[in-house]
């Protein structure tokens, strides 16, 4: 992987803050506008609306891509390919979804085992950190929407995000290890799940390993889709 400049690196940084900030505004204005559309009631204990959920990323997105589209093109080579690794060879995907999987199945259990004495239910419910009340998932639609929204599109501008705009300007700023960590919180913090902290965080990291090791992002990204998809089978089935 090319190595940033420390210039570049707070570059890349500034412009990954910014553009999370943007994104946190539109999603709150996509939601309310889904919220009104929808009819649905802030105040009460229904399900949130698939429609809810995906207007909310929608807007999410909109910082995040513009950030990432920003710097390749103002302070890098103007290529998301050369810029980010975005780039796969055959043997990515098998490792990405054999890591996706571990991390689902094995990684988030093992983390919260310990915690099961309080709660028996929390290995499920913890193993599912990439969806917020889904409940309302029941159409064939809504559960559609639901898989191409979670396991497919957060994954692709996740990783553009954290592990090639953000990870790379970290590593330019500081070092790899410090860079693959701290990016590997962030994403634990972004995505505001307090309880699911630790196994967002530590999954995070792992993405960035892969993404870091290799140089690019389509392992991280298979690992990613498989990760979310595990979680997103795993609420449908349940609800």
């Amino acid at each position: 992987m090319t190595r940033w400049t420390a210039a570049q690196g707070r570059q890349g940084i500034a412009a990954a803050l910014f553009g999370f900030a943007v994104g946190l505004v539109v999603s709150q204005v996509t939601a309310y506008i889904a919220i009104a559309a929808t009819g649905y009631q802030t105040s009460s204990n229904a399900p949130l609306p698939v429609a809810v959920l995906v207007a909310e990323l929608a807007g999410l997105w909109v910082g995040l891509v513009a950030a990432v589209l920003w710097w390749s093109r103002t302070r890098g080579t103007g290529s998301v390919v050369r810029d980010y690794g975005w780039a796969i060879k055959w043997w990515d995907v098998p490792l990405g979804v054999l890591v996706g999987w571990a991390g689902q199945e094995a990684l988030v259990p093992l983390l919260y085992r310990p915690f099961e004495h309080i709660d028996h239910n929390i290995v499920r419910q913890l193993g599912q950190p990439t969806v917020h009340e889904v409940g309302a998932a029941h159409t064939n639609l809504s559960v559609a929407l639901l898989y191409l929204f979670v396991a497919v599109g957060a994954p692709i501008v996740e990783e553009l995000y954290f592990r090639g705009l953000l990870l790379r300007a970290l590593a330019g700023w500081t070092n790899p290890v410090a860079a693959v960590i701290v990016s590997g919180l962030l994403f634990g913090l972004a995505h505001f799940e307090k309880l699911q902290f630790a196994g967002l965080a530590a999954i995070g990291i792992i993405f960035g390993v892969l993404a870091w090791r290799t140089g690019r992002l389509a392992p991280s990204i298979a690992a990613h889709v498989t990760f979310n998809a595990v979680a997103v089978h795993a609420t449908v089935h349940f609800h």
